[in-house]
């Protein structure tokens, strides 16, 4: 069938008679077009309903209470000038970033421009602007360091998931993981060299002036001379290789975690020693103690927390029941007789041999009462020549030696407590509720991709460093992902707390899995940052 269609050639309209089939001329004269090329003059356009129902933020935003944060900053701002940017609205822009995995600050203001749910979440228009990637640096190590602005919001959160009941207060966890520093291992030297090196130069960076300004060999109980090696761009972080494989520099995030529903109650950030990582756990227990009212009853880690100084300060001073192996190097595995094969007798002050023998810490009396407490905080016990002289069981009990001794922790009883521990059924519950932490460190690398730190130095003043802001965010992200409070793309945790719950008989809703890190982590600023 013949049909007259218009076309047009070389800018000239003609008419020509075309035979095209019947299905294939519906099918062309029912192909739907653009309208015209008139833009419309006014729009009618509503942010909040193009963002999905079930969307991640959604749930997020339903939670996240940031009204007290401009009081807490407020003596931070002057009260003349130009207006500055909203502290809430970085807070939500940087917790975008954490919840969606955007580690750069550019590509992080780039994204809320172009995505409606970002915009929606951070209470921005469609002609609203963003503010400029060097806000973030500028704030950072200003208003935000010197108001503690990131532990402020994780603490926020943190109550709001007290308020909820998903913190139980029962049961601790405790336990570190090492994040690389931002310096490599070419910018170390031996700690030897500390004292030629003019650290203190006009030079010098942030990092390593405030390195300088908060050494504390006391503290750390060693000397910076003694260190193996020393970062020149961040003397701070240290030499490491727990994680196995080469050596790097490090720092170590500590997270205290109630193991009822995994919620972070406490993060603080150190230096990767341990001697720093257990003293963090004493400050995060009584923080957490002091701020919330919350006292575990016990408190579960790995041997690393097994020393007598910290199972004596959990039984003695914190009656706190250590679910924590405990360090111990006595054992012997040369054949000869361990000192566990010695009997302890408390009144009488003594050990007993398996020959009945008595070892004691003095054979005479003294007229200056002698504690006999070495510097190791140990007292030796030692047994009498005349007795190992003629024992049939000296070739394997003291072969090279005349007598026998055996240090004894001043911390001793403490560490009886965690042996008799060890071996109840609660003990082995804890051991399997600890993998909760492991957990929650596999979100911070894995999903937050913290793996590496993006800032540098420890601000020595106290509880503030970029370590310790990393970690706060990051964690404020575990409880709003891993920081206080919101643990959004926890999805399937918060889906197998709620299982756990409703098996125990426990109807009880988890608000957005309100809580799963340990701090907001900080943005990956393209540094500015001297």
């Amino acid at each position: 069938m013949a049909y007259s269609v218009k076309k047009r050639h070389r800018g000239a309209i003609v008419f020509c008679d075309t035979r095209i089939q019947d299905g294939v001329r519906e099918h062309f004269l029912m192909m739907g077009t653009k309208g015209g090329d008139q833009d419309r003059l006014f729009y009618s356009f509503n942010i909040d309903k193009h963002v999905p129902a079930d969307h991640l933020l959604r749930r997020i935003d339903r939670f996240l209470d940031l009204s007290e944060l401009r009081r807490h900053l407020e003596p931070f701002y002057s009260h003349t000038g130009r207006p500055s940017i909203d502290p809430e609205l970085m807070i939500r822009m940087l917790l975008v970033g954490y919840c969606f995995g955007i580690r750069s600050e550019r590509r992080l203001c780039e994204e809320i421009h172009l995505n409606l749910a970002y915009r929606w979440f951070c209470r921005l228009g469609l002609e609203d602007g963003v503010p400029e990637h060097s806000t973030f640096s500028k704030n950072r190590h200003g208003r935000f360091r010197d108001s503690d602005a990131f532990r402020h919001v994780f603490e926020t959160v943190l109550q709001r998931c007290i308020g909820e009941g998903l913190v139980e207060g029962e049961g601790f966890a405790i336990d570190a993981s090492v994040i690389q520093a931002d310096a490599s291992r070419g910018s170390g030297f031996r700690g030897c060299e500390l004292a030629s090196r003019k650290l203190d130069g006009e030079q010098a960076t942030r990092a390593v002036r405030e390195y300088l300004q908060g050494v504390d060999e006391e503290a750390s109980r060693r000397r910076e001379a003694d260190r193996r090696s020393i970062s020149a761009t961040d003397p701070a972080a240290e030499w490491t290789c727990a994680p196995g494989g080469p050596a790097f520099f490090a720092y170590s995030t500590n997270y205290l975690v109630d193991v009822r529903a995994g919620v972070i109650v406490d993060v603080e950030a150190t230096s990767a020693h341990r001697n720093r990582e257990v003293d963090a756990t004493r400050t995060m227990i009584e923080r957490t103690e002091e701020r919330f009212a919350l006292k575990p009853k016990r408190s579960i880690g790995d041997m690393a927390y097994g020393a007598g100084p910290m199972l004596g300060w959990l039984v003695d001073t914190k009656q706190i029941e250590p679910h924590i192996p405990v360090w111990d190097k006595s054992e012997r595995t040369d054949g000869s007789i361990s000192s566990s094969e010695f009997v302890w007798d408390e009144a009488a002050d003594e050990y007993r041999c398996p020959e009945g023998r008595p070892l004691r810490r003095e054979w005479r009396a003294y007229s200056n009462p002698r504690t006999h407490i070495t510097k190791a905080e140990t007292i030796i016990y030692r047994s009498r020549a005349a007795d190992c002289a003629n024992c049939p069981l000296k070739s394997r009990c003291c072969p090279n030696t005349q007598i026998r001794k055996i240090a004894r922790s001043v911390y001793e009883a403490a560490r009886n407590v965690a042996r008799t521990v060890a071996r109840t059924r609660h003990y082995r519950q804890s051991r399997r509720a600890r993998k909760k932490v492991e957990m929650l460190f596999a979100h911070l690398k894995r999903i937050l991709k913290l793996d590496r730190l993006r800032l540098r130095g420890p601000e020595r003043r106290p509880r503030r460093v970029p370590a310790r802001s990393h970690c706060a965010k990051s964690a404020t992200h575990g409880e709003v992902p891993r920081y206080p409070a919101t643990p959004a793309v926890r999805r399937s945790r918060l889906v197998r707390a709620g299982r756990e719950q409703r098996a125990e008989g426990r109807q009880e809703r988890n608000p957005i899995g309100l809580i799963r890190c340990g701090g907001l982590r900080q943005q990956p600023s393209d540094r500015s940052d001297p």
